[in-house]
């Protein structure tokens, strides 16, 4: 049995450390920001809710919640709550924990959406993000002379290591290059709607500075940064969600900007409506 939370359905997925605010006007949902507000007063917790993305239409309670959801979600942390004068909320959230749906409640108290869901872990083990060290224990040819003994196997434990660390800071430099570019790319094609494209072009690089300084050194807040902020479609964007360790997340993300890039400069289009940014832009 996993534990079951309140879910949020949007037409793209939340990751960690991304912000995300919204502007809550349904019933159900009014409804789903007063029970957190009680439970945060009584429990003294900040309350979260999952956000999963919708895989088809909008009423997902009209037909079989399970099959019009996807399957990987993130959860959103209350960070603010503003009440409006016509009764809805001005909320501020931001990403936290991973999970997986198990099953899908619907009832009509409470009115909303709630899932059993089970926990996902990251994979950040140095091995994993060194890939398949087992190309590190001999080269082809080689005979192995025996056992390793502890001091061996320390010397191996450090190789991979060093690997797993060289390996990540060079998809990191390369996912940075590439998103800049990306981001370069798309301000290029706002350009000619902007009546000041020197300034159009300066903001867009402002832009870039500000969310590359926000992610500082952190492979995983880079890798999340990239997966909400570039124009994807929702699908790409639930597989990057759906990938448990960084490496492989920045591995794929430096494909997919790549065929983005090559979309953005052969024939200037996006897989999606071209906005501004797509999704929430600040990482925490």
């Amino acid at each position: 049995m996993g534990q079951v939370i309140p879910l949020f359905p949007l037409g793209t997925p939340l990751f960690p450390g991304v912000v995300l605010p919204l502007r809550v006007f349904e019933p159900r949902y009014r409804r789903l920001m007063r029970d957190l507000l009680v439970q945060r007063a009584e429990q003294r917790t900040p309350g979260f809710f999952g956000v999963v993305a919708i895989r088809q239409g909008w009423e997902v309670e009209q037909v079989a919640p399970a099959e019009a959801l996807y399957d990987i979600g993130c959860t959103a942390r209350l960070q603010s709550v503003r009440p409006l004068s016509d009764g809805g909320f001005h909320i501020v959230t931001v990403g936290g924990d991973r999970f997986r749906l198990l099953d899908v409640l619907v009832s009509d108290d409470p009115p909303y959406l709630r899932a059993e869901v089970d926990w996902l872990a990251d994979e950040e083990a140095a091995e994993e993000a060194a890939g398949d060290a087992d190309g590190l224990v001999g080269l082809p040819g080689e005979v192995p002379l025996g056992p390793p003994d502890e001091a061996a196997a320390a010397g191996l434990d450090e190789l991979v290591s060093s690997v797993a660390r060289g390996s990540m800071d060079v998809l990191v430099h390369n996912v940075g290059d590439l998103f800049a570019r990306y981001v370069a790319a798309v301000g290029a094609l706002r350009v000619g709607d902007a009546e000041d494209a020197d300034e159009a072009m300066g903001a867009t690089d402002e832009e870039t500075a500000a969310l590359m300084e926000a992610v500082g050194d952190d492979p995983r807040a880079l890798s999340y940064l990239v997966a909400s902020a570039a124009l994807l479609t929702t699908e790409d964007r639930q597989v990057l969600l759906a990938e448990s360790a960084t490496r492989r997340r920045l591995a794929t993300e430096s494909r997919l900007l790549r065929r983005e890039l090559t979309l953005l400069e052969t024939i200037g289009a996006v897989p999606a409506p071209l906005q501004r940014f797509a999704g929430p832009r600040s990482v925490n």
